[in-house]
């Protein structure tokens, strides 16, 4: 048996399946931060060389992660929504905005209250951190731009270009440790060689990775419904909603 994916392809049809779906990747992620906060903070060991200072790691890292992924996602669906002219892709990018400037504003506010007690500062013009903080910038442009235009199709097409170029910012910041000299350390975690960090870390932490994953799902999901109404609002279909 088959599955039709582009079946989903419209707000009409996209909109049910997302409310199905939304309770469960919210309860994913209340367990999933529940698990990974008790064992970052909890079960796992204290660092010989930070102390207990290094466990906002179980937050920081997770969150600057899907902050570069969300970006990547959101510019996704937005060239879909340019090239297919596609109602949907661009309601998705638009939905899944706002998360990707909350994880950026997480990882740049843990990474400083890391960055305290380890560089003796709050904030360096890093590499990194500077190309995090741009990014943030393009996040918080995508919004404001979108928000600028009236015609929600000119907006749609606007902020889906100011998104595209954004991309390049993205492979800056992950390879910002090994093109320049920084203060940022390296990645603990690669798919070329051994995580340097013990197996429970390693554990909490990636948990922690889930527990953002499902939470960016989720809001994504019941964001995406609120975009819908709004954009579709004079559709049949819309009316009918409230007669159910």
């Amino acid at each position: 048996m088959s599955f039709n994916w582009f079946r989903y392809s419209s707000p009409q049809t996209f909109y049910p399946l997302a409310g199905r779906l939304a309770p469960f990747f919210w309860i994913a992620a209340v367990a999933l931060t529940i698990a990974g906060l008790y064992i970052g903070f909890f079960v796992a060991p204290t660092d010989f060389q930070q102390g207990d200072s290094y466990r906002i790691i179980f937050i920081h890292v997770p969150a600057a992660w899907m902050s570069m992924f969300i970006y990547v996602v959101m510019a996704g669906w937005a060239a879909a929504g340019l090239i297919f002219n596609t109602r949907l892709s661009s309601m998705m990018a638009n939905a899944l905005a706002p998360t990707g400037a909350l994880m950026t504003a997480i990882a740049l506010w843990t990474g400083a209250l890391w960055g305290r007690p380890t560089w003796g500062t709050w904030w360096v013009w890093d590499a990194r951190l500077t190309s995090e903080l741009i990014l943030l910038f393009l996040y918080v442009g995508f919004m404001a731009l979108h928000a600028s235009i009236d015609d929600p199709r000119r907006a749609d097409k606007a902020a889906a270009i100011l998104a595209i170029v954004g991309v390049v910012n993205v492979p800056i910041i992950y390879f910002s440790v090994k093109w320049w000299n920084t203060l940022h350390q390296g990645s603990s975690v690669s798919i070329t060689r051994a995580p340097s960090m013990a197996s429970t870390m390693l554990l909490g932490m990636l948990v922690m990775v889930f527990a953002f994953w499902a939470y960016s799902i989720a809001t994504a999901l019941t964001r995406v419904r609120g975009i819908i109404l709004e954009r579709e609002r004079h559709a049949a279909w819309v009316a009918q909603l409230g007669t159910e």
